[in-house]
């Protein structure tokens, strides 16, 4: 009985297979928790009425997260300071993750964990609404920071994953995409605050 040598060719052809399925993979899973997402429609009304409810009274909306999250939090702010859909006014959005100076300056001087507290604690007044991003839940730096935010008055509201962690039971309301997978999470949250930027102009700009 004689063995048989298998190909480079099909050495590679088998490789690309695996990659093929694990991209289907990622692409059915991701799909899949989109769809189930749907059911945060509710909370997701409540981010929208309350953030409109902030801008149309003069106030800001303050946002922050780490890694992923904060370029989350600067993607938000850009599409409300800048635009989403239509020509129309700035919108008054800060990312508190943005200033490199700042954030050296007290995770040098401090601690990491309040480099948004003590941001928080000058520029968050009552009446403000701020939104903390966590995919865990659990971010010590983005609890302390919508504690402080709290105590000034504002408004709070987080983007979560997990079982929300620590941060649900801090915030006035949660929106928790049901995933332990941080890159999943990360792209239903992009999702939602697009969801959120669309409905923000509508109902402040469309005529």
């Amino acid at each position: 009985m004689g063995f048989r040598i298998t190909s480079t060719k099909e050495i590679k052809r088998d490789i690309c297979m695996k990659v093929y399925e694990k991209i289907e993979k990622i692409f059915y899973e991701s799909s899949q928790l989109i769809r189930e997402s749907a059911k945060l429609s509710k909370d997701i009304t409540k981010a929208i009425s309350e953030m409109k409810n902030c801008l149309e009274k003069g106030n800001k909306i303050i946002i922050f997260g780490n890694g992923g999250s904060a370029a989350d939090a600067q993607h938000i702010a850009g599409e409300l300071i800048g635009r989403f859909q239509m020509e129309r006014n700035s919108l008054p959005v800060i990312a508190l993750n943005t200033d490199t100076s700042i954030l050296t300056a007290l995770g040098n001087d401090y601690s990491f964990e309040i480099i948004f507290s003590r941001q928080c604690e000058s520029l968050v007044k009552k009446g403000d609404l701020v939104i903390g991003i966590s995919t865990s839940g659990n971010s010590k730096n983005v609890i302390n920071g919508l504690n402080t935010s709290k105590q000034n008055g504002a408004v709070t509201l987080a983007l979560l994953g997990n079982d929300g962690g620590k941060i649900k039971n801090i915030v006035d309301i949660s929106i928790i995409v049901n995933s332990n997978s941080t890159p999943r999470i990360q792209e239903v949250h992009r999702i939602i605050y697009h969801i959120i930027c669309e409905q923000i102009e509508k109902e402040l700009f469309e005529k």
